[in-house]
């Protein structure tokens, strides 16, 4: 094969284009990084503080410059098509980080032919001295490169084709192990400081856009199932009926390490002191359905709660490693959010917490929600200690409702309750109630009282919502519930000295108790006379355990939409076989633990595998 390139009237020796190709590889990572859009200056400082990220940085680059001069013949030659290619990856993350306020991953390659779609949907100003000094250095090495080439190889045996694609390969083949080893290392990656470990393009910015970007070729993965049809998943999106349901607005709130721990036999509250009055009360209303709801992570993952809630899928079957169901999402999904919206309903979701978190912006805008409200969008917001209280959200909710020119579907997610529960959660001063459990070592003793004057108030909410729907003459349907158990110390601290056994347990033989958080769905006079609440009760067949990702269908069909789409009327066939399908754990409806699997309960699991990843992967939803 011949060099299309004509020849270059000076060449390198290999020493001095090895050595050309470490300068070259930090100049086009330079500018790869002054392509992001927080300030060079700044990066740069850090840098010098965190030197090992100057190298992650640059060895991605470096070894790619010696693919591409390898199949090219010429190191200038392929530092330009490295400068090119990486540069303009680091464009694209700077206009992404701008508009969506998310990064550029490697899973977005998946999506280039929406990129246009995109271009339509946002105002985008694009950096035009980013864009003119990458054009620029790929024409000055271009021009370089017919100028200044690369001597044979030594060996004449590797100067043709073969040698060109073995050293290529070999490049390739580093930079792959060094991706699935080194840039895989989570342990590495967090060690870094960086200015906010939970914003991820904070986290890309601060890193430097090479080293992250390459860590991400191991996150957030989607595991395709193995007996995965395309055609066959196709064929189960047939028969989407909307207009089913009675009309009944659905008030959806997920409480912050809302439990029922405080019920435990440790605690001695009388009525008067009870934290959860209300929910005992709502309990026993002849409009009330209550049990507990088996939650995807123990003592964190909050939005992984709202994925399996929402959508019907399950984070923990996503992926054989860890992943944040949020950070899966990159396209339009079925959600409840899109069946209530087909039927009329005003749908929206308040969170007072940063859009940003768990991607939530992007995420919810796929998921269907018309309208969304972070607390950077609301007015005046109350706060006890750092977080925004339920007592602020509820009342965002009122305001909702009686606003509304038509049913509601509406989901909140809270975040008063958040840990961590220390003395000083709600200022140096603030008195709270001891929790009258002798025995307990001061450092439990805090976090107990302090986490249950969060679940007072988390029940407080629900108790105003019980009294501001009931007292309605609209129909509506409330849903309360909490996303996760309470993070109470290092090993189960004080979990262990309330006696309680919540240790989550190896893979396999899952504990339960660990993932189980109280609800109830509760409808007030008008819902329950429009859904004929008693026979439909009956015939939604729910146990007092169920997985999360079954609540949702299970709403639906409680207000007569079970027949709406094939999804979610799946789901309720799925969740009368295995109400409780917990990674290898599952429950009967009885209630009991099966000792293995029927051949047709397995079949249901893959295709609910295989239906979700098909979701996610390939459903297009305009």
């Amino acid at each position: 094969m011949r060099n299309p390139f004509p020849k270059p009237t000076r060449r390198l020796s290999l020493p001095l284009s090895l050595l050309a190709a470490v300068l070259l590889a930090g100049g086009v990572t330079l500018l790869a990084l002054w392509c992001q859009p927080n300030s060079f200056r700044a990066l740069a400082s850090g840098f010098l503080r965190q030197p090992l990220l100057i190298v992650l940085n640059a060895l991605p680059v470096g070894l790619l410059i010696l693919a591409a001069a390898a199949l090219l013949r010429n190191v200038f030659f392929g530092a330009a098509l490295v400068n090119f290619l990486v540069c303009a990856l680091s464009v694209a993350n700077r206009v992404k980080i701008e508009v969506r306020d998310e990064p550029v991953f490697p899973r977005d390659f998946a999506l280039l032919k929406e990129v246009g779609s995109a271009l339509e949907s946002y105002e985008i100003r694009f950096p035009l001295p980013q864009i003119g000094a990458v054009v620029l250095v790929t024409a000055a090495l271009i021009a370089l490169g017919f100028f200044v080439g690369s001597a044979p190889f030594p060996l004449e045996k590797l100067r043709g084709w073969k040698g060109s694609l073995l050293g290529a390969a070999a490049s390739l083949t580093v930079l792959t192990g060094l991706i699935l080893t080194l840039y895989a290392s989570t342990p590495l990656y967090q060690s870094f400081s960086v200015s906010n470990a939970e914003y991820v393009p904070a986290v890309f910015n601060d890193l430097g856009f090479p080293y992250a970007f390459c860590h991400h070729f191991t996150t957030y993965l989607v595991d395709r199932p193995k007996d995965f049809r395309r055609a066959e998943a196709e064929g189960w999106e047939t028969g989407d009926v909307p207009g089913q349901g009675e009309a009944v607005s659905v008030i959806m709130v997920m409480n912050e390490a809302f439990s029922d721990i405080t019920d435990a036999p440790a605690f001695s509250y009388d009525e008067s002191g009870d934290p959860l009055a209300n929910l005992h009360a709502l309990r026993k209303d002849p409009h009330a359905l209550s049990g507990h709801v088996v939650v995807p992570g123990f003592a964190g993952g909050t939005a992984n709660t709202e994925f399996d809630v929402l959508t019907g899928m399950q984070t923990n079957a996503l992926s054989a490693s860890t992943t944040s169901a949020m950070r899966v999402v990159n396209r339009n999904l079925d959600s409840l959010f899109r069946v209530f919206g087909n039927d009329g309903y005003e749908t929206s979701f308040y969170h007072p917490g940063d859009n940003w978190f768990y991607n939530r912006e992007n995420v919810y805008r796929w998921f269907g929600a018309e309208e969304t409200l972070f607390v950077g969008d609301m007015e005046s917001p109350e706060y006890k200690g750092r977080w925004v209280t339920d007592s602020y959200a509820a009342s965002l909710i009122e305001e909702l409702f009686e606003a509304a020119e038509a049913p509601v579907f509406h989901y909140t997610t809270t975040i008063q309750n958040h840990m961590s529960y220390t003395a000083g959660k709600y200022g140096p001063d603030y008195d709270f109630p001891p929790t009258g459990i002798s025995g307990l070592s001061e450092e439990v003793e805090t976090l107990l009282s302090v986490y249950a004057e969060g679940v007072r108030d988390a029940d407080a909410m629900l108790g105003r919502l019980w009294r501001f729907f009931g007292g309605r003459e609209e129909p509506v349907v409330l849903v309360y519930w909490g996303d996760h158990l309470p993070y109470l110390g290092d090993n189960q601290l004080g979990y262990r000295q309330l006696g309680l056994d919540v240790f989550p347990g190896p893979e396999g033989q899952e504990n339960l108790a660990a993932y189980e958080t109280p609800y109830v769905i509760w409808a007030n006079d008008a819902a329950a006379e429009a859904l004929d609440w008693e026979n439909a009760v009956v015939s939604l067949e729910l146990p007092e355990t169920v997985s999360a990702c079954f609540l949702g269908a299970a709403v639906l069909e409680l207000t007569g939409r079970g027949g709406e789409s094939p999804w979610f009327a799946f789901l309720n066939q799925l969740r009368r076989e295995l109400p409780v399908v917990h990674k290898n754990a599952y429950r009967l409806a009885d209630g009991s633990a099966p000792e293995a699997l029927a051949p047709e309960q397995e079949e249901l699991l893959r295709k609910w595998r295989c239906w979700s990843y098909y979701k996610l992967q390939h459903k297009e939803i305009p």
